[in-house]
């Protein structure tokens, strides 16, 4: 059986764009009736604006239903294969209609972000000017990948991942429409098979409707005239889930914020699934032992002095294994992180340390503590009265190792839990024998 559809050699993600926004499914925040959005694209308002989202959230559909809805000149453009002698010479037929009498182009460039900052400047005067309007899309944050200049004239617009209800809808309008989708083909779907196809995509509706394309393509139809799709055909269309991570983007830097606060929640569980993701996304096994290290000092410290030693072989483990050998020791270190009783009072000294440098003068070292290698600086004064505390009762000579202005700073407070209670006792009782040691002195002088 041949399909009626004249399109076929289109992909299907293609062919099924929306052309309206009865036909859009998803980001309700922007397009559902009486929304600013909407409302501002239907009375041709809208100005230059930027999409921030996902892949396969409907980006570029959106733009292409701007497009429709506006009745303007539409220019799809892709920041990866074009660049600014493509944007001249579109400039340059837009400012000719306009002066004609016409109306303005949108221009759509898709992946804005990989355009560098000189051919982010060259957009400038003519979205100034309104010669364009311009759709950027982009996976990254524009924040930091979209110059501020351009930026500030453009309106910002977040795009959410598409539910798995959303990718459903997409799918089923997919199967059932005999123009520019699969109706044709006269698709028989389980629905086990069914919603593997939308878990599977990840909110990535592009990822669904390639998987059943490919299915739908790959198999042949029955006596009855209908397809068969089981679940096992669209196991071998896509051969594993895609993993959103981008190694070098905002979601690196979101998966180790969730992996780092997970670990400082003593949540074991969580942590192992946050460090799976950025596993499977391909992230710098180095790089996660890396900030592994830094968790141990900053947020376990000496509540439990192993977990710098653990971290530090791990870092060892993964230079020496590499991927995929070293998975395991990166969890065996993350659950005993994880596991740890928490401290921060390491990192709490150094930022008090660090205010106290910045906030007070250079006080030169006390003379008691200086070294003297020469006779000069022992005439000097230099070590003049230094006590060697090993030659005191208990190892502790009780006297002042700070200059006079900040004698009684304390930076170091230690925790409640683990080794840090051991570690008060210790520093109680030398509190205490340092008072009883002044209060002798100040008696027998």
């Amino acid at each position: 059986m041949k399909s009626n559809n004249k399109n076929i050699s289109v992909p299907l993600a293609e062919r099924f764009r929306p052309r309206n926004f009865n036909e859009y499914v998803g980001q309700e925040h922007l397009t559902s009736q009486g929304k600013l959005f909407r409302r501002s694209v239907e009375e041709g308002t809208l100005g230059s604006c930027i999409f921030w989202g996902p892949p396969g959230c409907g980006k570029t559909s959106l733009a292409h239903v701007i497009a429709s809805v506006a009745d303007k000149p539409f220019v799809s453009f892709s920041a990866v294969l074009q660049g600014v002698k493509e944007v001249r010479q579109i400039v340059d037929e837009a400012e000719q209609s306009v002066r004609a009498g016409g109306n303005n182009i949108i221009l759509f460039i898709d992946e804005i972000h990989r355009f560098n900052k000189a051919q982010q400047d060259a957009l400038l005067p003519h979205v100034e000017k309104g010669t364009i309007t311009l759709i950027g899309a982009t996976t990254e944050n524009p924040s930091f990948e979209v110059i501020g200049a351009l930026l500030s004239r453009c309106q910002v617009y977040v795009l959410q991942p598409l539910t798995d209800e959303d990718v459903a809808e997409i799918v089923r309008r997919s199967l059932s429409d005999k123009e520019r989708g699969l109706g044709s083909f006269d698709v028989e779907l389980p629905e086990d098979a069914f919603n593997f196809i939308v878990n599977i995509s990840n909110g990535d509706v592009r990822t669904a409707l390639n998987a059943l394309e490919l299915a739908c393509l790959g198999v042949k139809a029955g006596e009855n005239g209908k397809r068969q799709i089981s679940i096992s055909i669209i196991k071998e269309a896509v051969s594993s889930r895609k993993i959103a991570y981008d190694k070098g983007g905002e979601e690196h830097y979101n998966l180790i914020s969730a992996l780092h606060k997970s670990m400082r929640g003593s949540d074991p569980q969580a942590a192992l699934y946050w460090l799976g993701r950025m596993i499977e996304g391909g992230a710098d096994p180095l790089y996660i032992a890396r900030r592994l290290i830094r968790f141990a000092s900053e947020d376990v410290g000496l509540s439990d002095p192993n977990a710098l030693v653990q971290a530090v072989a791990v870092k060892d483990a993964v230079h020496f294994l590499g991927y995929p050998e070293c998975n395991t020791a990166l969890a065996q270190c993350v659950l005993y992180l994880s596991t740890a009783p928490k401290s921060n009072s390491i990192y709490m000294a150094v930022k008090s340390v660090e205010r106290a440098v910045k906030d007070t003068r250079n006080e030169p070292v006390p003379l008691n503590i200086r070294n003297a290698p020469t006779k000069l600086m022992e005439d000097l004064g230099y070590g003049e009265g230094y006590e060697y505390d090993h030659d005191s009762d208990y190892g502790f000579s009780g006297q002042e190792f700070l200059p006079n202005t900040i004698r009684n700073k304390t930076f170091y407070r230690p925790g409640k839990f683990g080794f840090e209670k051991d570690i008060k006792k210790r520093m109680d009782f030398w509190s205490a024998l340092k008072h009883k040691i002044h209060n002798i002195d100040k008696k027998n002088s």
